[in-house]
């Protein structure tokens, strides 16, 4: 059951960074990129997760992968929101 419940996360993580990929290449802005990075990292993240048994989630390694996914949503965000200087000002 719970190799079941995880291959369904990893496949929705999955499945929702290929929409944002798939509106990066329809938009061209890097904030697209920056999510489906994320959520395909995050949807490698659960399947490695998943077929290592002897791994246990407390590992430094989970923590760093959580820790870049996260991070490229936060540095999306905030390139997004970023102030840009005006052509002119």
């Amino acid at each position: 059951m719970d190799l079941m419940l995880a291959g369904a996360g990893a496949m929705g993580s999955i499945v929702i960074g290929l929409f944002f990929l798939r509106f990066w290449r329809s938009s061209g802005d890097r904030f697209f990129l920056y999510f489906a990075l994320s959520f395909l990292i995050e949807g490698g993240h659960r399947i490695y997760a998943s077929l290592t048994p002897g791994m246990s989630e407390d590992s430094p390694f989970h923590f760093l992968l959580r820790l870049l996914s996260y991070c490229l949503i936060l540095w999306a965000i905030v390139a997004k929101n970023w102030r840009r200087s005006e052509p002119g000002k």
